[in-house]
């Protein structure tokens, strides 16, 4: 654990999170006896050994020796720092992190977060309030807004005239500078007024639903059509999506985000009932905005427009989704008739046929392949040599996996000829698996092991206590363990080894959790086995500390009473 995110807050996180599910959306797994399977996605494997524990919370790869819980994972697999898996795991469960964290070193940007917050209230009460907010609410009608997606979207309006907001938020030299700070200033000729005037407001949230930028709309003819807040310390237009924060909070699972441009697009579609689409802010899709998208579903379907322009902005967008295909993930082409967006489309045809046009989209497989063709003479044998040869670098960006040997296998087909290829790096060396024998361990090591797969041995009575008296570091985790879990006792696994925040500990702590203990029935009588063993240790220990005392005198009657007592063990021996 790292930062200063409160234990009790993991602790708790952790309690809440399922890592079958977590691991499930991202790689499918299948059920084995009490557990799940799946081909590791950390290395290459034919034969499942990448295995999940419902019971432990965790999961462990017997070839490669990955494990971890789902925060782990998390890091790992969508290469999260720990802050973010944290905050990710957060909000799918939809606990709320706690204002004080800081999530790394540098400025603290919470005035910031502050201040846009209270923009946003302000544009939204001048929806309702302010005299020229009819044109803003009549324009929203004849959109088909209601006021619950209204609502819902937080939409607001910046009336006409050049310092409304200044003049409501701005009230000191210091407010003023975070305004600007906060990208809702301009200034030109010597003087600063808004940035956002005389149109629709879309307030834009980050995951954990902070506004962290806006979005303006003119209602005319006026240019640009859409505004967006500049680069700020909070706001990046390459990593932020209009629209995320809401998909997320409207649905449970999210089988399919659609991806569009605009945010009247966004909102339409929400009107319609389709609550899964987000918009780009005047970008091309980069990697951050896709990563963030398939950790909230397994599929991403990409709108464009069917022209030329659109085609080749879908084809830009294919070319940054190959890198992140791993196995589990999709991506998919929708294109739209000529001179239809999504909101005059859904409104054309409503939400069943637009969702079914979405069900119909086209697989990123196809697209590329059939554009590929239309470049080459397929009837020949060079054209179909061609083929190869065009589609080889796109191949390449796969990631290893299923989904890049399907493409491959496509390829060999389209081809005429098998041109699969053998990797030019050898894969990584495994691990041996395991005999099936229990694994030799040191008592304390094989106690711990032992508490961390059976919490409940925490529960045993008349253990022996002795041993704590051990001054290893072994002992040391190994009452610490003991003692959370008489506090907490419905501690699983997983958050048992995620309470220590040195990275070494929870490494071997993983270990020791996915050891194999060969262990059936007489758990309680190996776990107080090995606490004797260790209490036996000490004695010894604490033995050898006396003879190094010169004289009896020197002893203490209690330390003498000791060293009789292990005199006699000795003879009992």
């Amino acid at each position: 654990m790292a930062g200063r995110i409160p234990p009790e807050f993991i602790d708790n996180l952790l309690s809440r999170v399922d890592v079958v599910d977590i691991i499930n959306q991202r790689v499918p797994l299948r059920r084995a006896g009490h557990e799940y399977k799946a081909c590791c996605p950390f290395h290459d494997e034919k034969t499942p050994s990448f295995t999940v524990s419902p019971n432990k919370q965790f999961y462990h790869c017997f070839g490669c020796g990955a494990h971890g819980t789902a925060l782990g994972f998390l890091m790992e697999y969508d290469r999260l720092s720990f802050p973010e898996a944290v905050e990710e795991l957060a909000t799918s469960v939809g606990l709320e992190m706690p204002d004080t964290i800081a999530f790394q070193q540098g400025p603290d940007n919470r005035p910031l977060y502050d201040l846009m917050e209270e923009a946003a209230d302000w544009y939204s009460a001048q929806l309702s309030q302010h005299p020229d907010a009819n044109r803003a609410t009549e324009y929203l009608k004849q959109r088909g807004l209601s006021g619950e997606i209204a609502r819902d979207f937080r939409i607001g309006f910046a009336p006409p005239g050049w310092n409304n907001l200044m003049e409501q938020l701005g009230n000191s030299p210091e407010r003023l500078r975070l305004l600007e700070k906060a990208g809702l200033l301009s200034s030109g000729k010597g003087r600063q007024y808004d940035r956002f005037r005389d149109r629709i407001i879309f307030p834009i949230r980050d995951t954990r639903g902070r506004v962290v930028g806006f979005g303006g709309r003119v209602m005319g003819d006026d240019t640009p059509k859409y505004l967006n807040s500049p680069e700020t310390p909070i706001f990046h237009k390459g990593r932020e999506l209009y629209g995320l924060y809401e998909a997320r909070k409207a649905l449970k699972d999210i089988d399919a985000l659609l991806l569009v441009e605009g945010y009247m697009d966004v909102v339409a579609l929400a009107q319609h009932g389709l609550r899964n689409a987000v918009a780009t802010l005047g970008t091309a899709t980069t990697p951050d905005h896709l990563e963030k998208l398939f950790r909230s579903t397994p599929r991403v379907i990409f709108c464009f427009d069917g022209d030329r322009a659109g085609r080749d902005a879908a084809w830009k967008a294919l070319e940054t989704a190959l890198p992140l295909l791993r196995d589990g993930r999709q991506a998919s082409f929708l294109f739209l008739p000529d001179g239809e967006d999504p909101d005059s489309l859904v409104r054309q045809v409503g939400e069943e046929a637009f969702r079914e046009r979405m069900r119909q989209a086209q697989p990123l497989s196809e697209f590329l392949f059939g554009k590929l063709q239309e470049q080459v003479d397929m009837t020949t044998l060079d054209g179909r040599a061609r083929l190869v040869s065009l589609a080889r670098p796109y191949l390449d960006k796969l990631p290893k996996g299923i989904f890049r040997d399907m493409m491959e296998q496509q390829l060999a087909k389209l081809s005429g000829r098998n041109i699969i290829r053998q990797s030019s790096t050898p894969a990584p060396r495994r691990p041996a698996r395991s005999s099936g024998r229990p694994t030799l361990m040191k008592p304390v090591h094989r106690a711990i092991a032992l508490l961390l797969q059976y919490p409940e041995l925490a529960k045993t009575e008349n253990l022996p206590q002795g041993w704590r008296k051990g001054d290893s570091r072994g002992v040391k985790i190994l009452s610490k363990l003991l003692d959370i879990l008489h506090t907490n006792p419905t501690y699983t696994t997983a958050v048992l080894v995620e309470h220590w925040k040195e990275d070494d500990i929870r490494h071997h702590l993983g270990k020791l959790a996915m050891a194999e203990l060969m262990v059936f029935d007489d758990q309680e009588e190996q776990f107080r086995g090995c606490l004797q063993r260790l209490e036996k240790a000490a004695r010894q220990n604490s033995a050898s500390k006396l003879r190094r005392k010169l004289r009896p005198s020197d002893m203490t009657e209690e330390e003498k009473n000791l060293l009789r007592q292990l005199y006699s063990d000795k003879t009992k021996q």
